[in-house]
């Protein structure tokens, strides 16, 4: 075999790999992307949900406006948009503001028996279980693209081919660490 043969193999071998990897890395990427949809999803179904729940409220609770305008101002800033990171902090605020509702509606037994209530809290409950696995899905898919773009000899390469690491969710405080509490 000639010298020549030999450098058009390993070139060959070195533009396959490179085939190869490029290909994983997109995949990778469109994998983040669909797991951030799957967040947005739910944000957008949780988003729907809460007119109706400040609707049927309000007749209720006409001493707690403070917190219904709260959740309202949340609610605004979860649809400011940004990068998954930004709409996660603007998602666990309204998290915050809920479980504040949830706490207040405690002292109304009559809205507590409201039967649209408590489906609305059903479906929020409800919301709230997908939204926590899509966001356990996106950051599985992060640590798969990260790891690949870790490795070597993907390190080098990944970024000349213009592919970054993915940020994880991560919950930001210790009150965003606690359980939302949601009773029927």
């Amino acid at each position: 075999m000639s010298t020549q043969t030999i450098i058009l193999i390993i070139l060959g071998a070195l533009a396959l790999y490179l085939i190869f990897l490029y290909n994983r890395l997109i995949v990778l990427r469109n994998r983040v992307k669909e797991a951030s949809s799957d967040i947005d999803v739910q944000s957008k179904r949780r988003y729907d949900l809460i007119p109706n729940l400040i609707e049927t409220v309000k007749g209720y609770m006409s001493h707690e406006q403070s917190v219904l305008e709260n959740i309202t101002k949340a609610r605004a800033a979860v649809s400011q948009g940004g990068d998954v990171i930004e709409k996660g902090e603007a998602e666990n605020g309204l998290t915050g503001t809920l479980k504040t509702l949830f706490a207040v509606s405690e002292n109304y037994p009559d809205l507590k028996a409201n039967t649209n209530f408590l489906d609305l809290q059903r479906e929020l409950a409800d919301t709230e279980n997908k939204m926590q696995a899509s966001r356990r899905f996106y950051n599985g898919v992060v640590l798969d693209l990260n790891n690949k773009i870790q490795n070597f000899p993907t390190r080098f390469i990944a970024p000349t081919l213009g592919f970054k690491e993915g940020k994880f969710f991560e919950v930001a405080s210790e009150a965003e660490r606690e359980n939302v509490e949601v009773k029927f």
